[in-house]
């Protein structure tokens, strides 16, 4: 029989980690004796509802067996939720979907909209009851829409890698400790087959959270085996208590929606829009730059401030540039318009550009002034004076060139694919999985 086990809304910002109850149930399923036909599945929803916690991610585990073992599955899961997911957030609605038999159809279409848009939780219940599938919310049982999504997302398209571990209780909350220039040396010698395992640009190690959630470190991949390996060069000085390899949908782009025109744009959903710069780049206070975007309709696109050098990019856009703008939707909010926060920026086409400039002088060359409001313009060289000059248009040089910018890995979402992934994109499911894929 086979059976897919989804979890999802354990964590809070401070503390817990839904992967790890999935590592924790990883070893208690197979003392049970299952047979896993899948890496554990690491599922990233969309990352703009307003509820989430850190990452928006629920995992899916799915197993083997030659009787029924879903209520005792079922039990064990629930038991590692009570026992670590933070109730006392008002934010932490766990939920937990245990599924009989081949993943349905509908339950794929369902996933792809939790991760592309926001779903009701009424929908998630009605396909629960439709295949007789086991469940168990807790408090307002919201997490039972990522459960079932995670269930229904079984990574067919594009997908990565993620080995994660684990620290020993005591250490939690406490600073990491693991060697820079490890993960540096592991760095140079797994690329292209690693990603964003630091900065370029601030130098920042990025395979260790800041938080005191349970997690030392994780290595992003291209495969389980570029992952173990990575992990085996980095140096810790503190006890791994686990560590688990993922496959996920991190790094892929699943949550991006192409839509037509700025009609289709709507508050929380992360979308593609294809349009044109309607108006110069301006930089606001806390140094956001922002501009409008005429697609059918004119939109604010937005690139902020973590977004680093990628601003540097935006602000050399000019009106008539036509653009292809990659991101999640804010909704209007304190007097400010709904806005695309920028996740990547495809230029296509980049607009010849002039700036208003006073004439210069028939009689001697010099640069005009004006004379006053309607008086038209005078040389203070010279003294020729004009009633019927008016400025004049130059050529701006363009530095900006076509093609795809993206923010510094430091900025980018789970779900943001990195340039150095282009090409090598991949799809289908594991024949068999590589051992060791965890431990213990």
């Amino acid at each position: 029989m086979e059976f897919h086990l989804g979890i999802d809304d354990t964590d809070s910002l401070r503390f817990g980690c839904t992967t790890y109850i999935a590592a924790l149930l990883v070893e208690k399923l197979l003392e049970m004796g299952v047979e896993f036909i899948d890496y554990p599945n690491l599922v990233r929803l969309n990352p703009n509802v307003p509820w989430k916690t850190r990452g928006n991610g629920a995992v899916c585990l799915r197993f083997r067996h030659g009787e029924d073992v879903s209520e005792e599955a079922l039990e064990e899961a629930v038991e590692l939720v009570e026992e670590h997911a933070d109730f006392e957030c008002a934010n932490t609605n766990p939920g937990v979907v245990l599924h009989t038999g081949r993943v349905p159809q509908d339950f794929k279409m369902f996933s792809k909209r939790v991760i592309r848009s926001v779903v009701e939780l009424r929908e998630a219940e009605r396909l629960i009851h439709k295949h007789g599938c086991s469940a168990v919310g807790f408090k307002n049982r919201r997490g039972l829409i990522g459960a079932l999504a995670a269930v229904g997302e079984t990574l067919e398209g594009d997908h990565t890698y993620e080995l994660l571990t684990y620290r020993v209780r005591e250490n939690r909350g406490k600073p990491r400790m693991v060697d820079p220039e490890s993960v540096r040396e592991m760095d140079r010698a797994t690329r292209p087959m690693t990603f964003n395992n630091l900065d370029p640009e601030t130098g920042r190690i990025l395979i260790t959270p800041r938080g005191a959630d349970p997690v030392l470190y994780g290595i992003r991949g291209e495969t389980p085996e570029a992952v173990y390996k990575a992990h085996l060069m980095v140096r810790v000085y503190e006890e791994v208590e686990r560590w688990v390899i993922f496959r996920t949908n991190q790094g892929t782009d699943s949550h991006l929606k192409p839509v037509k025109d700025a009609s289709e744009v709507r508050p929380y959903n992360p979308v593609v829009l294809e349009g044109r710069v309607a108006g110069w780049p301006r930089t606001i206070p806390g140094g956001h730059v922002i501009f409008p975007l005429e697609a059918g309709g004119v939109v604010e696109c937005a690139a902020y401030e973590p977004t680093g050098s990628f601003r540097d990019v935006v602000r050399m856009l000019a009106p008539g540039d036509v653009v292809r703008v990659y991101g999640g939707v804010r909704p209007p909010e304190n007097g400010l318009p709904m806005t695309i926060n920028l996740e990547k920026l495809e230029v296509l086409r980049v607009s010849e550009a002039y700036r208003l400039e006073n004439p210069t002088c028939p009689s001697c060359g010099g640069r005009m002034k004006s004379a006053g409001r309607g008086r038209g313009f005078a040389c203070r060289r010279c003294g020729f004076h004009s009633l019927t000059m008016t400025k004049v248009r130059v050529p701006v040089e363009r530095k900006l060139k076509e093609g795809l910018y993206i923010p510094p890995p430091r900025a980018q979402r789970h779900l943001t694919k990195p340039l150095q992934r282009y090409g090598m994109e991949k799809s289908g499911k594991p024949d068999r999985l590589f051992n060791p894929w965890h431990w213990p």
